[in-house]
């Protein structure tokens, strides 16, 4: 990587008529009837990708906000699924839909939210989006509610626990198949997915795969008639998908000849279309994760590595769908993130964009907050090239930031439309107290 940046660096040609064409391209953003080009970019798309340039900055979260709101609004957008865990998520879903009048509110029900990095949802950026999908769902009947989902495949022992529940008042019979698939990992404790891959690495200890299996297998058989409620199907056979995904997947991890970091995005494909299937024929679907999970991974060189992603996932596997990827990124300002996994979260500061990168011609525009659209950018010669593209993890460390936080890529390819921010803010969490009125004006309509 670090030689393509120093080459897409070193071969920068007419940066100035870069910056020149950016600047006649870039469309001011300051509210949401900016996002006027970018409705009618999306408007014809049934799957919409919004990323984000970190896990910790405010914009990103309340722009992605905006435009969900006017997706499901104007165009009848169906759910809203998101890097995260499907049980923590699915509480979510319950109470945004009003499937149980007694099960509290936005803020007790986030504050539920305990894997680490708890900032990523546990924020009040979040709290408003789910507050506003509860109100809008107010009117609506249960079964045409907006809903919003977990993608991710960490929750391993968060599934098999709400197996177990379910099961237990619901088909019996199916509970020694649960219950032994649960003692093979219970002796990793509540992390069960990184001992168990732990245990695996020092001691090539016998896996709990035919477990897992057989659970999954069983559960499908059955699933037709889980249907205590609307959902309820879909929740326990998602659940033990993730149970035998995530056995893979921390497998995988310990694994010379896999990719983890595959396994998950293919999981998240499968979630997604198994959401897409749920909501019917005409389903539309909104997608929130980081850009280096939607930004299509042949514009980068994540292809060195033979890694894939959800979004040239959904650009090969769905184009039906013609889906739609709206990246996000930032010169400079402040972000929540730690100094190593596992680590109390932070606000560190972003330093300015190193100089050539995607957000250092941006800065260089003087246009403030802009939105780009790739298709006016794509018969440019300067921009078929790979140009570094900042990536911040929920692990960062700002003095090293040109070291590994720049991904070269051809950003016409990447993503169908670009959301910049000149400086931005942290997010904010919901364990540091922060009253209503303390939050940034920058977007007072996102709240």
């Amino acid at each position: 990587m670090r030689n393509l940046i120093k080459d897409s660096l070193n071969t920068m040609e007419n940066t100035d008529k870069r910056i020149s064409i950016l600047r006649n391209s870039g469309r001011p953003l300051n509210s949401p009837l900016d996002l006027n080009p970018l409705m009618d970019e999306l408007c014809n798309s049934r799957l919409v990708l919004l990323g984000e340039a970190s896990h910790g900055t405010h914009e990103y979260y309340t722009w992605r906000t905006a435009i969900s709101k006017r997706l499901i609004e104007e165009h009848g957008f169906n759910f809203i699924a998101v890097e995260g865990d499907w049980p923590d998520f699915y509480r979510v879903n319950r109470y945004v839909k009003h499937y149980n009048a007694n099960s509290g509110n936005s803020v007790e029900i986030l504050k539920e939210f305990n894997r680490w990095p708890t900032w990523m949802w546990a924020n009040w950026e979040t709290e408003a989006l789910v507050s506003w999908l509860h109100e809008h769902n107010k009117t609506i009947p249960t079964n045409k509610g907006v809903g919003i989902y977990g993608l991710d495949v960490y929750s391993l022992w968060e599934s098999m626990e709400a197996i177990i529940d379910y099961l237990e008042t619901h088909d019996i019979s199916l509970l020694p198949t649960a219950k032994r698939a649960l003692g093979c990992f219970e002796p990793f404790g509540d992390e069960m997915g990184m001992a168990y891959a732990r245990s695996l690495q020092r001691y090539l200890s016998r896996t709990c795969e035919n477990e897992v299996v057989k659970l999954l297998g069983d559960i499908r058989q059955r699933a037709a008639s889980y249907n205590t409620d609307i959902e309820a199907s879909l929740n326990i056979e998602q659940n033990a998908y993730i149970a035998k995904n995530a056995e893979s997947y921390y497998r995988a991890m310990v694994s010379i000849n896999e990719n983890s970091w595959n396994l998950r995005d293919y999981h998240m494909l499968e979630t997604l279309k198994r959401l897409l299937n749920f909501y019917g024929s005409n389903s539309k679907a909104i997608v929130w994760e980081h850009n280096t999970h939607v930004g299509d991974a042949r514009a980068t060189d994540m292809v060195l590595e033979g890694s894939i992603n959800l979004g040239q996932l959904v650009r090969e596997q769905l184009p039906a769908y013609n889906p739609r990827i709206v990246g996000f990124g930032s010169n400079q300002g402040t972000v929540v993130a730690a100094e190593e996994w596992g680590a109390p979260m932070r606000s560190m500061k972003v330093p300015q964009a190193m100089q050539g990168s995607w957000e250092w011609l941006l800065h260089q525009t003087g246009k403030g907050d802009q939105l780009i659209l790739m298709d006016e950018l794509k018969d440019k010669s300067g921009f078929r090239k790979h140009i570094p593209h900042r990536a911040i993890g929920v692990v960062y460390h700002p003095g090293h930031e040109q070291v590994g936080n720049y991904v070269p890529s051809i950003m016409t390819e990447r993503y169908d439309a670009f959301i910049y921010i000149d400086s931005s803010y942290a997010v904010h969490p919901m364990k540091v107290f922060v009253d209503r009125s303390q939050l940034p004006e920058t977007y007072p309509w996102a709240f």
